[in-house]
């Protein structure tokens, strides 16, 4: 799976310079429209603020990330059938985009303002159906979320207060029986995160990963793998 930069037409998201990423290694391609790059803040309704976001923070939900593709990836041959799926934190939803193409009852999911409008425009890019989104914030009750048997997401631990957040998040919305799949680039607060699912319940096992998928570009981290079974 690699990522090919291209020109992108007047940008239809007021306030932001935005590009195309066409993603090649999906099992078809998929054209990705993103935010420029980092600088990219505009913010004329006070969302941020209320929120709680900063304007350095603000645009990363619109960038493709390395963990993101290595979640994609994944996503291409995991086990989808029967279950319902949470991408926690999808950003800009490719690996929620790869699961929708295949079929899979997914749900995306993001606190950011913005996220929902990006996912609607990539969905119509490549042709794609509507699919299921809801706000996810992993501070405050989301019970429009139900339960899930397949909960996954990509490079979430980089704040030293989120592994207590997400690991709560994560318990409230698991099926009794769930399988969590984490891409994480080494990020130091993993090591906390799975002391906290295992309190929980949740076994742990892990798969490095060195390169990314497709161009083969490096990569440092590890896809990790949480399953708690139901009792009785």
């Amino acid at each position: 799976m690699s990522c090919a930069t291209v020109p992108s037409p007047a940008p239809c998201f007021p306030g932001y310079e935005v590009k195309f990423e066409r993603v090649t290694g999906t099992g078809g391609d998929l054209q990705i429209r993103s935010l420029l790059d980092r600088r990219q803040f505009h913010d004329p309704l006070g969302e941020a603020e209320r929120g709680g976001i900063s304007s350095a923070a603000w645009p990363l939900f619109g960038m493709l990330w390395p963990s993101g593709r290595v979640l994609a990836q994944a996503m291409l041959t995991f086990e989808l059938e029967g279950r319902r799926v949470l991408e926690m934190g999808c950003g800009l939803g490719l690996a929620s985009l790869i699961v929708h193409r295949r079929g899979g009852d997914i749900t995306a999911s993001d606190c950011h303002p913005l996220a929902a409008a990006f996912l609607l425009e990539n969905l119509r890019l490549n042709a794609l159906p509507p699919m299921k989104y809801e706000t996810g914030d992993w501070l405050r009750p989301n019970p429009q979320l139900g339960l899930f048997d397949l909960i996954i997401g990509s490079d979430l631990l980089y704040d030293r207060d989120q592994p207590e957040a997400l690991s709560q998040f994560i318990d409230r919305h698991s099926a009794g029986t769930v399988e969590v799949l984490i891409a994480d680039p080494d990020r130091s607060n993993q090591a906390r995160f799975k002391r906290k699912m295992g309190v929980l319940g949740y076994s742990h096992s892990e798969e490095r990963v060195s390169s990314l998928p497709g161009d083969g570009g490096p990569y440092k981290g590890r896809l990790h793998n949480y399953r708690r079974a139901a009792f009785g």
